[in-house]
Parts: structure tokens; C-alpha cells; sequence
């Protein structure tokens, strides 16, 4: 009896390491990036394909998935990859943006390697170099709960990706070469879903992009990949039932129409409860003097009759759009792994060490057209930021801290220089964003889930934080800014590693709007960032450098 006891016991003891040391699924994927021609807007043109499509291909991943993405560069150009909104939890290395890596030269192969943690939720990756954004190289990446983690709602009979965003005709060099020489790259030409506008070149709908029965409850994550504009979503003839966004499960509150901001995503749940027929879904343009739409249609299981040619309305004004943000509440019910753990569930007690104001501007520099945050206006170095900071030889590419922690005054001339700004690890940082202008403005933080306490129309004061939702703010990556208004931000910053804070936009982000926030752990551990993983493309200065001792 005893014997068998001592024998179980030596079993378990000989399986507990295993199990609790086994690694989490891999996910694998090999992706040829090359140019091809479609059709987006009924006109031929060069986009950039991942594997012949256009969108690219979808990642549908779990929590704790390991993501291996081996990328071929067929162009003829540097290229990268960034995943909008997957935190890189000590892993910066992965994350794909011009100040942390090198780009994939033509002809070359890199393979990421990141692990997608506590995001339950909807996000989409697209190509971080130059004007690549306006060519295509975008796809969706869905986050699913493990079955351990039931997220708070039924599971929906099935689940789509829709992509929504503003397109331009001219090819992604034809816009570069816009900015290059100091002008504008003006407005969109049209509006997309999925690549597609809706209609053929006859006007004919095209065919349905998905099908529901009746009865049935779907899921539509709705992601607006764009470069310039806010979107307004919806669906004719049914509500939408917010549940998540940015990763982030809210309350579920029913809406007719959504803002969706470039860089944000979204998930509802519809409900197949109407006339079984067809009906369209919407995206068209907001805050815009003119107005692009499109259009895709969605079909009821065995339907033959052709949607209603009336459109649901769009929504008139930015004051509108404030409430609805105002109606986003973070569902703390939920028994989900939640973004930013440290003080998740009562983020409005912990004491603010430093206050951070931002804002925008636009001028001239040598005679060309810039943008700018606090008077500096960002240029990539050929070496990485992040390379050059652990190769130890930050002082011969960049200057830490160029801007101030407030703005200098509006008729400060603007300088362009690498922006890189210091954050002290594991402080508790507020960020105001101040737009001046006239135009909305939107604003994404690698490496970061944040709260977005407030938000206000004119200038930000010390006064403003008695509006503050201290309680249940949405923990999102991205942020709208209103016109003429300010967006307030708080975060931990307990990521160590160097991210990107920038314009959603891509012609300002493009022409120097964003910042990279060095955070760095004193200790050098493996308890608060990776080593430089194996396969690192070095350039620049540190191309010939011998590598740093690993961390331990």
C-alpha cells in the first residue's frame, strides 16, 4: 500500500515539471510579400500582396499562442511588419516599427517571433515603412479566450473580420514623392471593406461578403486600418451590440452606428432577427467636407432578394461622436485576463509621478512642410533607436528628451531631429494630447494599453481632471482627438523597451508626428525584458558591432 503511495507520488513529482514547464502552442506562418495589381476603386493599380491577397490573410490566434511569422521580401524596397496593438510584453525586439528595427531588405526573409498575452480580443497588423500603409500589407489578428477564460457572452455562431478604411488612388511611391517634396497628399479617393468598395464597375453590388441565418447571433470585429479618416459603421436595418474594443470587453450597450478611428477596433454582436433578405453594411467618411462611402452586402441564408437601396444615415458632427465615446464603459464584470494589470481595478487611485503634455503643430522646415509634437519633428535614423540604445551608443544617433514635458509656445520654430523621450520604469505617467486644429486627430502607443480618462473641447488645464472617469474608462491603444480639443491618458509604464507613440494619420506620422518613449529597467534582468533574439537584422552603426552581454 505504502509502496504505491511513494510509487504515485515519485510519478507526480516526475510530471509536474513537465506540466508545468510545457510550452504554449505555436502558431506558423510563411508569408510572401509582393506586388500585384487589383482593382480596389474599378481602376488598376499597384498594391502589396501577403501571399496573392489583398487584404492579407487573417491570424486567428488564442491567449499565450506563440506567433511565428516568417516574411519574405519580394519588393523592391526595405519592408516591415507592426501589429497594431499586441503589447510585445518585454519584447520590443518584435514589434516592427523603424526605431526598433531594421527592415527586411529586398530579397531577404525575417522571421517574428512574439507571444500574444491577456488581449482578448480584435487587432490588425499593416507595413510600418514609408507610405507601405496606402498599399495594402494589412490583415486582421484575433485573439481568442482559452476555454479556462470564458468571456462574457455566448459564443456567436461564427466570427468576421471586416476592414474598413480610406484609399487612394496613387501608388504608395507617387504619395511619398508628394510629401518628400513638402505638399500635401489631399483627399482620400474612396472608401473600402475588405478591399472592396461594394459595388463593380457596372455598379452591380458585389457579391455578399457574409452570410447570417436567421436566428443566429455573429460576431463582426471591425478594425479601421486607414490612413487619414475617421469612419461611421453600420448595418441597416439591425443594432449592434458593443462588446470589445481594442482588446478590452465593455459594457454591452446597443448602438444604431459606430465611430471607428483610424487604428481602432471593435467587435459587436448582431443578431440575424429581421426580414430574411439582404442588407448592406456601411463605412463612410466623418468630420470631412466631402463624403465617401462604402458598401457590403450581407446575406441571409437562402435570400434571393436584393438589399434596400436606402442607406442608413451617418451621424452629422463631432459633438455627437464625443457622446458616444462618453457612453464606453469598461465591463469590470468580466472574468477575462485584463490589458495593464497593475493597478487595472482602480487605475484612478494610484498617485500621477509625472504629467506629460503634447501638442501638435505643422510648419515649415528648410522650406518643406513637417508635423510636429511639442516642437519636434521626428526623422528615422538609419541605425534603430532601440539597437543603438543596447548596442550603448545612443549619445552618436539621438538625444534623449529633445521636447519638453509642455508645449513650447505656438510660433516655436519647428525642429527635426530623432524624438526619443525618457520614462522611468514602472511610473505612472499622464499624457495630454492637445489638438489645436481643426481636424480630428488620432493617436496609437506601441509596446501599451492605456486608460483614456477625458476628454475636452479647447485647452487643457489642471481643472480638467475633475471630468475625469476615474472608474471604468475603456483600457484601449488608441485614442481619437478631437478638433480644437484635448485626450488624457494614464498608463504604467512597466514595459520595458522602446515604443512608438504616433499620429494614426499616416501623412503626418510619415512627415515626423510621433514620438518613441525609451523604458528602461535598471536591473538588465530576464525578469523585465528579452534578450536580442538570434536572428536580429543589425544596420547602421551597429551592423559590425560585437553583440552586449545577455541579460541574466
Amino acid at each position: 500500500m505504502g509502496g504505491g503511495r511513494d510509487a504515485l507520488l515519485v510519478f507526480l513529482c516526475l510530471l509536474g515539471p513537465a506540466a508545468v514547464h510545457a510550452e504554449d502552442p505555436y502558431l506558423f506562418f510563411t508569408w510572401n510579400v509582393t506586388y500585384g495589381t487589383v482593382s480596389p476603386l474599378g481602376v488598376p493599380q499597384q498594391v502589396i500582396l501577403i501571399n496573392g491577397q489583398f487584404p492579407g490573410p487573417n491570424i486567428n490566434s488564442t491567449t499565450n499562442n506563440n506567433i511565428v511569422v516568417n516574411v519574405f521580401n519580394n519588393l523592391d524596397e526595405p519592408f516591415l511588419l507592426t501589429w497594431n496593438g499586441i503589447q510585445q510584453r518585454k519584447n520590443s525586439w518584435m514589434d516592427g516599427m523603424p526605431g526598433t528595427n531594421c527592415p527586411i531588405p529586398p530579397g531577404k526573409n525575417f522571421t517574428y517571433h512574439f507571444q500574444v498575452k491577456d488581449q482578448i480580443g480584435s487587432f490588425f497588423y499593416f507595413p510600418s515603412m514609408g507610405m507601405h500603409r496606402a498599399a495594402g500589407a494589412f490583415g486582421g489578428l484575433r485573439v481568442n479566450s482559452r476555454l479556462l477564460i470564458p468571456v462574457p457572452f455566448a459564443d456567436p455562431t461564427d466570427d468576421y473580420t471586416v476592414l474598413i478604411g480610406d484609399w487612394y488612388a496613387k501608388s504608395h511611391k507617387a504619395l511619398a514623392a508628394i510629401l518628400d517634396a513638402g505638399h500635401g497628399i489631399g483627399n482620400p479617393a474612396g472608401v473600402l471593406i475588405n478591399g472592396r468598395t461594394g459595388k463593380d464597375a457596372s455598379g452591380k453590388d458585389d457579391t455578399p461578403l457574409f452570410t447570417m441565418e436567421a436566428g443566429k447571433t455573429y460576431r463582426y470585429r471591425i478594425c479601421n486600418v486607414g490612413m487619414k479618416v475617421s469612419l461611421n459603421f453600420r448595418m441597416q436595418n439591425h443594432r449592434m451590440k458593443l462588446v470589445e474594443m481594442d482588446g478590452s470587453h465593455t459594457v454591452q450597450n446597443d448602438y444604431e452606428s459606430l465611430d471607428v478611428h483610424v487604428g481602432q477596433c471593435l467587435s459587436v454582436l448582431v443578431t440575424a432577427n429581421q426580414e430574411p433578405k439582404d442588407y448592406y453594411m456601411v463605412a463612410s467618411t466623418r468630420f470631412t467636407k466631402y463624403m465617401r462611402t462604402a458598401t457590403g452586402v450581407i446575406r441571409y441564408a437562402g435570400s434571393s432578394v436584393p438589399p434596400s437601396p436606402e442607406l442608413p444615415a451617418a451621424p452629422v458632427g463631432w459633438a455627437w461622436s464625443f457622446n458616444q465615446w462618453r457612453s464606453f464603459r469598461w465591463n469590470l464584470t468580466a472574468s477575462a485576463a485584463r490589458p495593464n494589470p497593475q493597478g487595472s481595478y482602480h487605475y484612478g487611485g494610484i498617485n500621477i509621478t509625472r504629467t506629460i503634455k503634447l501638442a501638435s503643430s505643422v510648419g515649415l522646415v528648410n522650406g518643406k512642410r513637417r508635423f510636429a509634437l511639442n516642437g519636434v519633428s521626428h526623422v528615422e535614423s538609419p541605425t534603430p533607436l532601440k539597437l543603438a540604445e543596447y548596442y550603448g551608443i545612443a549619445d552618436k544617433v539621438f538625444k534623449y528628451d529633445s521636447i519638453n514635458d509642455e508645449p513650447p509656445a505656438a510660433s516655436a520654430p519647428i525642429t527635426a531631429t530623432p524624438n526619443v523621450l525618457n520614462a522611468t520604469y514602472r511610473t505612472y505617467i499622464e499624457i495630454i494630447l492637445e489638438n489645436p486644429e481643426r481636424s480630428i486627430q488620432c493617436y496609437h502607443l506601441d509596446g501599451y494599453s492605456f486608460f483614456p480618462v477625458g476628454m475636452g473641447h479647447g485647452k487643457w488645464t489642471p481643472e480638467s481632471r475633475k471630468t475625469y472617469n476615474l472608474l471604468d474608462a475603456v483600457s484601449r491603444h488608441t485614442i481619437q482627438v478631437y478638433p480644437r480639443s484635448w485626450s488624457a491618458i494614464m498608463l504604467t509604464f512597466d514595459n520595458a523597451g522602446m515604443w512608438n507613440l504616433r499620429s494614426e494619420m499616416w501623412e503626418r506620422h510619415y512627415l515626423g508626428q510621433q514620438i518613441y518613449i525609451s523604458v528602461t529597467s535598471p536591473e538588465r534582468s530576464l525578469r523585465d525584458e528579452y534578450n536580442i533574439p538570434d536572428n536580429t537584422l543589425l544596420c547602421g552603426d551597429v551592423a559590425d558591432l560585437p553583440k552586449p552581454p545577455s541579460y541574466v
